[in-house]
């Protein structure tokens, strides 16, 4: 016997080791400790499928990570010797061969060994293997002989699988399950039997779902299955009657529109991708960091996931699928503008999961109607999707004011079956260096949008002999859909829902939706080295500063950071200020002088206007320190009720324009926080009886203070501006688009004469922004007219500015603004 299980493991040796010589495979996070394991418990691996070499696979992963190994024997009360692992399938048939599902003996004996043995226990480690982690595709021939993922298979099917897609095999080690835990001792073991297999199974579908995804049906197919919907049925009746057209154009119309929008997702394009872009990643960037990942693998195993991305560049859609490919999850069906249906391009895109929608339905009830039933379809039968919901780039750096179009079909959609639960995954993309960033403050400064077109792509291409850096991918706290709309609006799981269900409630609840992914995604920002120094530098008069100076004003942001995270998902570099310095500077995004005092670093010409950019990816988080230092900048002590006053003023407008986290409550909170962060780096002192004075005008720590106050400056002199205009106007006089006109106005002069490198500083849908807060809050009323109307608020506010502001800016803004109304 003992001879025989020599040989045996002889022989298995011999097969693992030629067998790796061609695979080569991923694990997810694999220690004992992440899998929950207990060496003082019996370990028994489970596999799906009975599968040589699938065994020989997980034999050479558990020696790689130091594991128990499957191919040890544990002894029964019987004296029997059993394998540490099992199969929960087995093959039948001799040439057509299927998997069926067939519980072992094996779990019966162990069932029966824990009954023996109360003080044991045997943890039970499910693990799956995917040879090419393709979807299964209906009506693909080719598919189903090469794809080894899905349920018909053979010995000879398996050989091509694993010769096809041995080089991208995945292998997932789920979290160890305690039998005893499952077992109930007051079953019997029929019942124990059949609970455990039910268990396992769950484990391997869901997990499959969440690396594979859902079948895809053949486009095809999907486009015959719209047309043929009750929903877009009734829409070409519609659209036939109103347009005067027969039956059949308008059912032709409809294909043509499906055509149009439908993915043609393949796994071909994906691989295709996957070797392409690993190679132009490691070209443009010097690595991409993703944080907060881990959570996602459980959720998709339960969750339809509609990911939510910040959008910064072009080249998001490629990076988050790549990113989501490489972490085991399945890539989204993405959403993208019909303008990137170039040739060629558009062609690359669709098969990789993207679908394409214009950028107005309006006047075209038909393709609408199309649209919204395909984003049922996806939904529904569990495909994640991605779509941004800021609708195109930014071109300033911050998150822009969300779109709530594809919220509201998202909604909609959720409403109509919503039998397994959705989940928004809220992403934020950032980049030490953005490809397009010249051509966006070019837009800002008046140019007009350039369209896309190939010669892009070639533009790109010849950018990659430049240095970018790095790339971060961080995920935020999801927002699960149904938890949001019990507390928005309990009624929804009540009300009886049909096809073209559209409450009155739909609108403020898709914008409060909309607000909160937004909220979240600027939760999960990365304070990345070139963020650091932009907000450092951009914060001096002339954008430069001394080498000691620059490091000292750094080292005092990382401490603030630190002490004080923004969100629990939030992630600041881990470099020291000299190795920010340095690094920025291999970026050639600053330059730097000697004289005989030392070294100098200055931000020369565009590279200061660019710079704005980076400043503002994380000029959030830095929002309220620096509100607090612009009162004790400009007031030599202050109370803490009335700091808390004074910030609960401002903190509607703010939050607003920056999609800060808090509520009114639990902001005061964070000032106090603050508060004592600041005093603890003695940047303002307190006496400890709720009085805080500012630091000694000739200190350090007063220079520290005004740097750190220059953040959101800006923000309030535009604020400041605006209410000026609107009182030198005088109540009832004005309308909003005029105001927002001369306030732009105003802003571009201001710029001019204190050399504001800075092109959102007047960009005019802030100044929008800030006046639709002025009219939510009732400061402000439109008359009949369309004129706008205010009383005593906004003349205090004016009274508060000189708390905040220094007074040569309020005085050249209100002169400036007097000179421009008499002009």
């Amino acid at each position: 016997m003992q001879h025989s299980s020599f040989i045996h493991r002889a022989v298995s040796q011999v097969l693992r080791k030629l067998l790796m010589l061609w695979v080569k495979t991923s694990t997810n996070d694999v220690t004992p400790e992440t899998l929950g394991m207990d060496h003082n418990k019996t370990i028994c691996y489970v596999l799906n499928y009975r599968s040589l070499s699938d065994l020989l696979v997980l034999d050479h992963e558990c020696i790689v990570h130091h594991l128990p190994l499957p191919m040890e024997s544990m002894v029964t009360d019987k004296g029997e010797r059993i394998h540490s692992f099992f199969w929960l399938s087995q093959q039948e048939g001799v040439f057509l061969q299927r998997f069926r599902p067939k519980m072992p003996d094996t779990i019966k004996q162990m069932i029966d060994w824990l009954d023996h043995n109360p003080s044991q226990n045997i943890q039970l480690v499910p693990v799956s293997i995917f040879w090419g982690r393709a979807p299964e595709k209906e009506q693909s021939a080719l598919k189903l002989l090469f794809d080894w993922n899905f349920s018909v298979g053979g010995r000879f099917r398996k050989l091509l699988a694993t010769l096809i897609h041995g080089r991208n095999t995945m292998v997932n080690f789920g979290p160890a399950i305690a039998l005893r835990d499952v077992v109930d001792e007051r079953d019997e073991q029929g019942r124990n039997y059949r609970r455990v297999g039910r268990i396992l199974r769950v484990h391997f579908r869901q997990l499959r779902n969440s690396v594979i995804g859902p079948d895809l049906s053949h486009r095809r197919t999907m486009v015959n299955g719209l047309i043929k919907t009750s929903s877009i049925r009734q829409a070409i009746d519609n659209a036939a009657a109103s347009d005067g057209i027969s039956k059949e154009a308008a059912t032709l119309k409809a294909r043509k529109y499906a055509d149009e929008i439908a993915s043609d997702y393949t796994f071909s394009a994906i691989r295709f991708l996957d070797i392409v872009l690993t190679w132009f990643w490691h070209k443009l960037y010097n690595g991409i960091n993703v944080k907060h990942a881990d959570p996602l693998k459980s959720l998709a195993q339960t969750h339809t996931l509609v990911y939510v991305p910040c959008h910064r560049s072009h080249i998001d859609y490629l990076l988050l699928s790549y990113v989501l490919y490489k972490e085991g999850l399945t890539p989204p069906y993405i959403a993208a503008g019909i303008n990137l249906n170039m040739p060629v391009v558009g062609t690359i895109l669709r098969k990789s999961g993207a679908f394409f929608i214009r950028r107005s339905f309006r006047g075209n009830a038909l393709y609408s109607s199309v649209f919204h039933e395909y984003m049922f379809t996806l939904l529904s039968r569990g495909f994640s999707t991605e779509y941004f919901v800021e609708g195109g780039r930014s071109r300033t750096g911050r998150t822009l004011k969300p779109k709530k179009g594809m919220l509201s079909i998202t909604l909609r959609s959720f409403f109509r079956d919503n039998r397994k639960p959705v989940a928004f995954i809220p992403v934020y993309i950032g980049y030490e260096k953005v490809l397009e960033v010249g051509t966006y403050l070019g837009e800002l400064r008046g140019k007009a949008k350039k369209k896309e077109s190939v010669l892009d792509i070639i533009k790109t291409v010849a950018a990659l002999k430049n240095q970018f850096g790095k790339a971060w991918v961080n995920f935020g706290e999801p927002v699960h859909l149904a938890d949001f709309l019990d507390h928005q609006e309990p009624v929804w799981r009540s009300v009886e829902k049909t096809e073209d269900f559209k409450p009155s409630w739909l609108k403020p609840v898709t914008s409060q939706l909309s607000s909160l992914i937004a909220q979240r995604i600027n939760g999960a920002a990365v304070v990345n080295p070139v963020n650091m120094v932009a907000m450092a530098l951009l914060s001096m008069p002339r954008y430069a500063l001394g080498k000691q100076e620059l490091i000292q004003v750094l080292d005092t942001y990382k401490y603030l950071l630190l002490s004080m995270p923004y969100s629990f998902v939030s992630v600041v570099t881990d470099q020291s200020a000299e190795e920010m310095l340095a690094y920025v500077e291999d970026l050639e995004l600053v330059s730097r002088y000697n004289d005989s005092l030392g070294n100098i670093f200055i931000l020369e010409g565009n590279v200061a206007i660019q710079m704005t950019y980076y400043r503002n990816n994380v000029l959030h988080i830095f929002a309220i320190p620096s509100l607090i230092s612009c009162l004790f900048v400009n007031n030599a002590s202050i109370t803490r009720r009335e700091v808390l006053r004074i910030c609960s003023i401002l903190y509607p407008y703010l939050r607003s324009e920056l999609f800060l986290a808090w509520d009114q409550q639990t902001f005061l909170k964070v000032v106090r926080n603050w508060l004592h962060v600041m005093n603890k780096a003695s940047l303002i002192r307190s006496n400890g009886k709720g009085i805080y004075r500012q630091p000694e005008t000739d200190s350090t720590e007063f220079v520290m203070l005004t740097i750190l106050s220059r953040a959101i400056s800006q923000t309030i002199e535009r604020f400041y501006m605006t209410i000026s205009l609107l009182i030198g106007n005088g109540s009832g006089v004005i309308e909003q688009a005029e105001l927002e006109k001369q306030a732009r106005e105003l802003a571009q002069r201001m710029s001019s004469i204190y050399g504001l490198n800075a092109p959102e500083f007047f960009d005019k849908s802030l100044f929008s922004g800030f006046i639709e807060q002025l009219r939510k809050r009732d400061v402000v009323q439109v008359t009949s007219v369309g004129k706008l109307m205010f009383g005593g608020e906004v003349r205090q506010a004016t009274q508060e500015a000189y708390k905040l502001l220094a007074r040569d800016i309020r005085h050249s803004i209100h002169q400036t603004a007097q000179k421009q109304k008499k002009g």
